[in-house]
């Protein structure tokens, strides 16, 4: 359909989580009227970046079909708001939560348009009301690198048939939260697990790849400092 001076892909991204940033940057070196080529997977992109085009004075020029992927074609407007700025507000970007306490030993949770409930901080029972702390810090780390790493290969056009990720952890001492105990400490003493993938590629390109995860992860970033975590990576053919 179009001759792009410039081509960024932004693989499974939506436009709320981290696709503008990507096509403001592709865009950026581009003269005005110039055509910047997105490809995508995300769905949504088809009715999300043509409004975001209308905003901010871009020229949604079309789409068509891809290699497993739609391709999306934009002209530069003039009068573009700088980078720089963008990418400064998305640093300083804060995430927040409201926890209201329940009757019981839960509480619920808010965050954004979404709502769930938590139960008590470590609770070891085979069956419970509602997750743990724990369990939230588990789920939010293994979420945390298999998200990434789908986000990653997606945009690096590597073809991922199966993933999934074993994780688990103990506490220093589960007395000492339950006031059982007047020695030890409550913190969690080490986390290990499995990380499986199945996929087409090269085993040297799935390796970088999740080393390349690991060091981007946020949450993996932030607990490694507090404590140990030992994550295999197994690649299954």
């Amino acid at each position: 359909m179009q001759n792009p001076h410039a081509v960024c892909d932004g693989g499974d991204l939506d436009c709320g989580s981290g696709l503008l940033l990507i096509i403001k940057k592709a865009m950026d070196p581009l003269e005005d009227g110039q055509i910047l080529e997105v490809r995508s997977r995300e769905r949504t992109v088809a009715e999300d970046l043509p409004a975001w085009c209308r905003m901010v004075n871009h020229q949604f020029l079309g789409s068509e079909p891809g290699d497993n992927t739609t391709r999306y074609f934009i002209a530069k407007g003039s009068a573009q708001k700088e980078l720089a700025q963008d990418l400064q507000a998305a640093k300083g970007y804060q995430w927040s939560v409201r926890v209201q306490g329940g009757k019981d030993l839960s509480a619920k949770v808010f965050s954004r348009n979404h709502q769930f409930l938590a139960g008590q901080p470590a609770d070891f029972s085979s069956k419970v009301n509602a997750p743990s702390a724990i369990d939230y810090l588990l789920a939010a780390l293994a979420s945390c690198l298999t998200v990434g790493f789908k986000a990653q290969a997606s945009r690096r056009n590597i073809e991922i048939d199966h993933l999934e990720l074993s994780l688990k952890g103990g506490l220093e001492n589960v007395l000492y939260h339950l006031e059982l105990d007047e020695e030890g400490s409550p913190r969690m003493d080490q986390l290990t697990g499995t990380f499986y993938i199945s996929s087409p590629e090269e085993e040297a390109v799935l390796e970088e790849l999740w080393r390349n995860t690991l060091d981007r992860s946020p949450v993996y970033q932030t607990l490694k400092q507090a404590v140990p975590i030992e994550i295999k990576l197994s690649i299954v053919f």
